[in-house]
């Protein structure tokens, strides 16, 4: 995983200077941008990251911007800060999912700590996505036989009666099920339950 960056968002420069000097000497890579657009244009995926937002700014103010990475599913801690917080902005804020509210001016350590929960909620969010890609690649390899196996397996069925679900003898069943366990890199049962659950695969609907 590479290493971390913050994003500053801020239409006051000195902010935006004061904010990534102090970032900087705790060895973090900071991006500052004036405004919405700029940060915009400059995101990307697939990097643990965090933004410190601004709430009033021209044009986009923080509030939209927050609004528009939600509705864009992205996943990224936002800080924000306020030199004229109020609590419905506050409340606003955190509903849509705002890691903090901080306001201006803002304590260094206070600082600090958020950003280090928001860039240890990034790296969460990243591993398990890479995670899930991981598994979404592996369930491909799957044949069609195999993916019937895979739900009959996590629906608790023994070899008899997943032989006999299949068409096949025992020993094919057996053998299909290993491969399966084998693809998806589970070693137990459970494991691949739990797999089976993080990717959304239901198990076998029991006969009528």
């Amino acid at each position: 995983m590479t290493a971390p960056l913050v994003y500053i968002v801020d239409d006051d420069e000195a902010v935006r200077g004061g904010l990534s000097a102090l970032l900087e000497s705790a060895d973090l890579e900071v991006r500052a941008f004036g405004d919405a657009a700029g940060f915009m244009s400059a995101w990307t995926p697939g990097r643990p990251s965090c933004l410190l937002l601004d709430v009033r700014m021209p044009e986009l103010n923080g509030l939209d911007l927050q609004q528009r990475l939600v509705a864009q599913g992205v996943d990224l801690p936002i800080i924000f800060m306020s030199g004229h917080g109020t609590i419905p902005i506050t409340v606003q804020a955190i509903k849509a999912g705002a890691q903090e509210f901080l306001t201006k001016p803002i304590d260094e350590t206070l600082l600090l700590n958020a950003v280090d929960a928001a860039l240890g909620q990034a790296r969460q969010s990243l591993a398990q996505a890479l995670e899930l890609q991981g598994l979404r690649a592996r369930l491909e390899t799957l044949t069609p036989r195999e993916r019937e196996v895979l739900r009959l397996t996590i629906s608790g069925k023994m070899i008899k009666q997943m032989a006999g679900a299949l068409g096949t003898s025992e020993i094919t069943a057996k053998v299909h099920k290993r491969r399966v366990m084998d693809k998806m890199g589970a070693r137990t049962l459970v494991d691949l339950v739990h797999i089976a659950e993080k990717l959304g695969v239901p198990p076998t609907s029991p006969a009528p």
